[in-house]
């Protein structure tokens, strides 16, 4: 009985093996993985090599002369599109647009499988559905987020007034700008510059960011590490967040459940949402909750805490890297804006090489250089290989955004590529690379606050360079110094440096 038994241990011990070494029929190529781990120690080895999970890709690509790369993280199989025809369909094809449902998106939405960014399916329309419309009835879009925006420029010029003329990182002050945009929508109120609580979990989504990545990191493809090593593998950083997180919106949903009234549901998103949940109140099956609403905000706040501040962190950086483009960048809003007008979106048209610069900035740091994660909904094809379902799909923007065959120079910093001359007076050109540009994702799953992102960069972003000269400091930091190499993460990110802003008049 004991031979039996042993034998029959051994042959499922190796069926288990053959199980887990195997290849679905036609799966992407890509490196051998083992038992249990996948991918995931060779993957997280060459990161740290080649500095980030992106470059890790590519040159995976590259290897196995593919634009469709093959791979088993942990548990998960995980196929990266690297070129533009399959970045473009799984933007597009709705067989891409389901989101993964493992344990690292869960514990971002504090163990819930709810909110915007990361459900799907009929759930996902339902609410996306409703914040859209929400938005659009408080403002959004329009001349109230105009103002809004314009208010927050005043106060972030009075902050750099303050400083003094004395070295500032951008980075320390731009985020909670953009923020109170997106909480004055959300909420009705602002947050004080000063709040401490605030402060914190900025400091904390800077931790999360640079501790993960796209695909959730070594917690997501080893969940069971949290046991082991919490601190080290993020699980204590992502518990600190959401407790933070709560703490911050709790008292605020709260208070506005104390004051509601019919006729403030058009003020903000909050008290929508519970006007909402009024409405719905005798429906059992209703998905309007407190703590669906608390993971909508959580969304909202994540992906409106870093993405504008950093791409408005960098466009700054180059300017004293560049010194010819501000000058040029000056040149021309002087020649369009008066001294004591309030720059808005509205003047794009009439700042060519300022929003060509912009668009620059965003192409060549793609601060985003994979997007997702999306799950499959069916087994399907990709780059003619086969996708099994549930397969997750991590979307390679740096790849589009750098693809020499299209953009000729991708690795020269040229915003003139968006004109369609050397002229300043010509008109931008950007909609002839509408496509190739993927900030904010293109398909039923684009990026919700893009058009807040894409005014809170421009009107800041001038309305800086309106008020203030930036220098490099004189007798500086070395280690203050910019630079355009970024440090990885789910989003990349410049190195903290020092510019002096010298008020023009």
């Amino acid at each position: 009985m004991f031979a039996i038994l042993l034998g029959l241990s051994v042959v499922l011990f190796f069926a288990y093996l053959i199980h887990e070494f195997r290849r679905p029929a036609n799966y992407p190529p890509g490196p051998p993985w083992l038992p249990v781990v996948g991918n995931t120690p060779y993957i997280r080895k060459l990161a740290r090599q080649y500095g980030g999970q992106h470059k890790v890709f590519e040159m995976l690509g590259k290897s196995y002369r593919s634009d469709v790369i093959g791979l088993k993280l942990g548990r998960e199989y995980v196929v990266v599109a690297l070129n533009y025809p399959a970045v473009n369909e799984v933007h597009r094809n709705d067989v891409f647009a389901g989101r993964p449902d493992n344990f690292f998106i869960r514990l971002r939405t504090m163990g819930t499988r709810l909110g915007v960014t990361c459900t799907d399916g009929p759930f996902w329309a339902e609410h996306r559905s409703f914040v859209t419309r929400h938005l659009r009835q408080t403002g959004y879009g329009r001349q109230p987020m105009q103002l809004q925006i314009q208010n927050e420029l005043n106060e972030l010029v009075d902050v750099i007034r303050e400083r003094h003329g004395q070295p500032i990182w951008p980075g320390s002050i731009l985020a909670t700008s953009v923020i109170n945009v997106l909480w004055t929508f959300v909420t009705g109120t602002r947050i004080p510059r000063e709040d401490d609580r605030l402060q914190r979990l900025l400091r904390l989504l800077q931790d999360r960011s640079k501790a993960f990545d796209m695909s959730g990191g070594v917690l997501s493809q080893l969940p069971w590490l949290r046991f082991i090593a919490p601190e080290w593998c993020g699980y204590n950083l992502l518990r600190r967040f959401n407790l933070e997180l709560n703490e911050f919106f709790a008292p605020t949903i709260a208070a506005h459940h104390r004051n509601y009234s019919e006729d403030k549901a058009n003020d903000d998103l909050i008290y929508g949402y519970i006007k909402e949940m009024h409405d719905r109140k005798d429906d059992t099956s209703s998905t309007f909750t407190d703590l669906q609403l608390t993971m909508i905000i959580l969304d909202i706040f994540i992906a409106g805490g870093q993405t504008t501040s950093t791409t408005l962190d960098l466009a700054l950086m180059m300017m004293i890297i560049r010194p010819d483009i501000q000058a040029r960048v000056r040149k021309e809003i002087d020649g369009t804006l008066r001294a004591d007008e309030l720059p808005q979106q509205t003047d794009r048209s009439q700042l060519p090489y300022t929003d060509a610069f912009l668009l620059e900035v965003q192409r060549f740091f793609h601060i985003v250089p994979v997007s997702g994660p999306r799950r499959t909904l069916a087994d399907c094809t990709l780059g003619g290989y086969r996708i099994p379902k549930n397969t997750t799909v991590l979307i390679g923007l740096r790849t589009v955004h750098m693809d020499a065959d299209y953009w000729g120079d991708p690795e020269v910093f040229r915003p003139e590529r968006f004109l369609d001359g050397e002229q300043e007076t010509h008109p931008g050109k950007a909609h002839l690379h509408s496509d190739r540009l993927m900030f904010f994702g293109i398909g039923k799953r684009r990026c919700l606050g893009e058009v807040l992102a894409r005014a809170c960069l421009f009107t800041f972003f001038v309305g800086i360079m309106q008020k203030f000269e930036l220098l490099r400091p004189t007798g500086g930091d070395s280690e203050m110094e910019p630079s355009i190499v970024l440090r990885p993460g789910i989003t990349l990110s410049p190195k903290p440096y020092e510019v002096v802003f010298r008020p023009r008049f």
